[in-house]
């Protein structure tokens, strides 16, 4: 793994460590936090001697956090924003220990160590939980604290082959410079949904509101077939497992693995197990896609959010689930990432990370122009 060597960074909710690895060597992690005590595990295992405190975020105050950091990171868990669970928003637990983060940005005010910048990470429900309420009341806070701050939705799918939309809010305490700003929303990385939120901000937010510039990157040049397995041992399953799976596609999707079968090439695919409502019956049904992308990865908390990889070569059709080196190059993890041996845990780190090829992006593109770091500071 590379050597850190910049400007300095808390970062919490940390994970395995997929943000710092994006955020390249223009940056110091000198404070990392997760609850979880095998991902603290992971990271640590991919940094060396890592400024680690694994732990509750409720239970860390500012004195555990050391000297000034340029940047606070924080990837607060999704679960009550993500349209997969009850969408409770920052008023749940789960989610609501984004208030345990800022808990401890008000405490580093009182001393004077305030970070010039905060990332917040998330899913895109962010944008729209609670019918904006949650982005609100996040905006709020960072207005009254004296940042300027602007939300991104980005999709991992610019840079793997992976489909996975996330929002980022880049908070800023000076200025925004005009020539990193626009004028309004603007595609790809300004949804409508996010327009419509934002035009909704209370008016305190609404004043510290802006819209970041951020070009979009540079076409995607892998697809999902160039980063899994394909080779006969790679632990495909039998074929009346395979069988059942296709047994519980919708017709359309069974006739289109009978067109490609009698195509006899290659397509490489993911598919999800999902419940469906037909004819008012709920239904299972295995959902495949083949336009070189995977699904968004998950954590693998029941059999439906295990994503299947199908193949189907000169009329053959074989499947399997995505393995753990698979989701490493999914996230755009650094080929030398130590990934856990145990395939639960691994994927469920990789499930519940950021993608580092995004965070990379960000952070050459706008966090480091931002903030005067790396090359910037040096051409200044």
């Amino acid at each position: 793994m590379q050597r850190d060597s910049g400007a300095a960074v808390y970062e919490f909710f940390a994970g395995g460590g997929l943000a710092r690895a994006g955020l390249g060597p223009s940056w110091t992690v000198t404070f990392a936090n997760d609850i979880d005590a095998k991902k603290a595990m992971a990271y640590c295992a991919a940094f060396p001697g890592c400024p680690f405190r694994q732990g509750d975020i409720w239970d860390l105050s500012a004195a555990d956090l050391p000297g000034q950091a340029t940047l606070a990171w924080a990837s607060f868990p999704c679960q009550d924003l993500s349209l997969a669970g009850a969408r409770a928003g920052l008023a749940a637990p789960r989610s609501g220990a984004f208030f345990g983060f800022w808990r401890l940005i008000e405490q580093l005010a009182a001393q004077g160590r305030t970070p010039e910048s905060i990332v917040i990470e998330n899913v895109v429900g962010l944008f729209t939980s609670r019918g904006g309420q949650d982005l609100a009341a996040i905006c709020e806070r960072l207005a009254a604290a004296g940042y300027w701050v602007g939300g991104l939705d980005i999709d991992a799918a610019l840079f793997v082959p992976q489909s996975r939309p996330r929002a980022f809010l880049i908070a800023l305490r000076s200025p925004p410079p005009t020539h990193l700003t626009l004028a309004g929303p603007r595609p790809p990385f300004h949804t409508p949904a996010l327009a419509r939120t934002a035009a909704r901000l209370p008016v305190s937010a609404a004043a510290r509101w802006v819209w970041w510039r951020l070009e979009a990157p540079p076409k995607r040049n892998s697809q999902l077939e160039h980063i899994v397995d394909l080779g006969p041992n790679a632990g495909w399953s039998a074929p009346p497992k395979t069988a059942a799976l296709i047994g519980l596609m919708h017709p359309r999707h069974r006739a289109q693995i009978e067109r490609f079968k009698a195509d006899g090439g290659l397509q490489v695919g993911a598919l999800f197990r999902r419940i469906r409502i037909e004819n008012g019956v709920r239904v299972q049904r295995a959902e495949p896609r083949f336009d070189g992308l995977a699904g968004c990865l998950r954590t693998p908390a029941g059999g439906s959010s295990r994503q299947t990889l199908i193949v189907i070569d000169n009329g053959e059709v074989k499947t399997r689930l995505i393995n753990p080196a698979e989701a490493a190059r999914l996230m755009g993890a650094p080929d030398d990432y130590p990934i856990p041996a145990g395939f639960t845990e691994a994927l469920k780190l990789f499930g519940d990370g950021v993608a580092a090829p995004v965070v990379r992006w960000l952070s050459s593109e706008l966090l480091e122009p931002l903030l005067g770091v790396g090359a910037h500071a040096r051409a200044a």
